[in-house]
């Protein structure tokens, strides 16, 4: 079947606009680019290397221990040994230290008298999730330390102890637990939401303020051949932009990647289609590019963030976040994704997903021929 010819003349004029205009192809395929080594580098959740400063008014030898229990770990750094509480309270309030363990002087006495003592923990809680998770490293790696002054304890006694349960943990799917393999797939998400969205909504806007409009409004062209027109030459060079972007998560970060390319490809295609088809329609209803730029970034990167399960499940939001999300293309193309790239499940089970993105471009593309007015006014 060939291609209408209506159609063929609008795909190489939209071509060479595209091609000719830096400001445009950059949008396209330098800017999602260089965000996307910004938030590799920058948006990272891990909590390692955290500056710890010790006020040990005991001095001894088991003491000296125990600040080791937490410098031998990757998720401290040793940064100072100080002698007042007046020093802790400013390196916490400069923000040079995050943890300050504050160590009794009859520490050692009393664990040697095989009696209970108390340490204090300093933490800034500015950052409320951080705080939390450095009071989860904190008590396991106190835990530790336990465990190892009973056995000595009881081995001096001439005793021996076991525990009766032993726990074993595995994180599926992401052992080591990094960040990355989180962020990543969900910002390869988000970029093909937000720049192809915002690049295809000053499509049309741009002919309506230059005035070109009128030509294509004279034209013998349909609707159905002006709306795909437009599209196809931007959902191909966002999916320039997305094999960018996935040899940059795969190769330069190395995230982890165990699923098929071929049907994450796939889900690409769709929700490019999806972008691009918003994209469009809000260039049909806006009248200006400063109108169109406010909607798409309004229409797409803040629910996306938000509601597409991004930074969390979307199961754990509240009731009015989970009706959201079902209207955001975002939620059902980061679930593939996501489930690619760590999971590496069959087709069959985003089938769902890929159903959903399907029906949402069919919908989103019938809406804006629907929209398409070839008027003046």
């Amino acid at each position: 079947m060939k291609m209408p010819k209506r159609l063929l003349a609008i795909l190489k004029k939209e071509f060479r606009e595209l091609l000719r205009d830096p400001l445009y192809l950059s949008l396209a395929l330098f800017v999602p680019v260089v965000i996307m080594l910004l938030m590799g580098y920058g948006l990272i959740l891990d909590v390692k290397n955290i500056p710890v400063t010790f006020l040990d008014f005991d001095r001894s030898a088991l003491s000296r221990d125990y600040r080791y229990s937490f410098t031998n770990s990757e998720y401290f750094r040793f940064y100072a040994l100080i002698d007042s509480y007046d020093e802790a309270y400013e390196l916490i309030q400069s923000g040079k230290c995050r943890v300050v363990v504050v160590i009794p002087p009859d520490f050692s006495r009393k664990l040697y008298s095989g009696q209970k003592t108390q340490v204090q923990f300093l933490i800034d809680g500015s950052f409320p999730s951080r705080a939390e998770v450095i009071k989860g490293y904190v008590s396991a790696i106190n835990n530790q330390f336990n465990q190892k002054i009973l056995e000595n304890y009881t081995s001096m006694k001439g005793m021996s102890i076991s525990f009766p349960i032993e726990t074993e943990m595995r994180a599926w799917y992401n052992p080591a637990l990094e960040s990355k393999n989180f962020i990543l797939p969900g910002m390869l998400v988000i970029t093909l939401m937000y720049y192809p969205v915002l690049i295809a909504s000053l499509v049309v806007v741009r002919e309506k303020e230059s005035g070109s409009i009128f030509n294509l409004y004279c034209s013998p062209v349909k609707k159905w051949e002006v709306v795909f027109g437009k599209a196809i030459p931007y959902i191909t060079v966002s999916f320039l932009t997305y094999i960018i972007l996935f040899i940059i998560t795969v190769v330069f970060f190395k995230a982890k990647f165990i699923g098929n390319f071929f049907l994450l490809t796939l889900a690409t295609l769709l929700y490019l289609s999806c972008t691009i088809g918003i994209g469009i329609f809000i260039s049909m209803i806006a009248k200006t590019q400063i109108s169109a730029m406010l909607i798409a970034f309004l229409g797409t990167i803040t629910p996306s963030f938000m509601y597409s399960g991004f930074f969390s499940p979307v199961t754990s939001m509240p009731l009015t976040g989970q009706i959201m999300s079902k209207f955001i293309t975002a939620t059902y193309f980061i679930g593939v994704v996501r489930g690619v790239y760590l999971k590496g499940l069959g087709f069959s089970y985003y089938l769902p997903n890929l159903l959903s993105l399907f029906l949402y471009a069919v919908f989103v593309y019938s809406l804006t021929i629907l929209f398409f007015r070839k008027r003046i006014g």
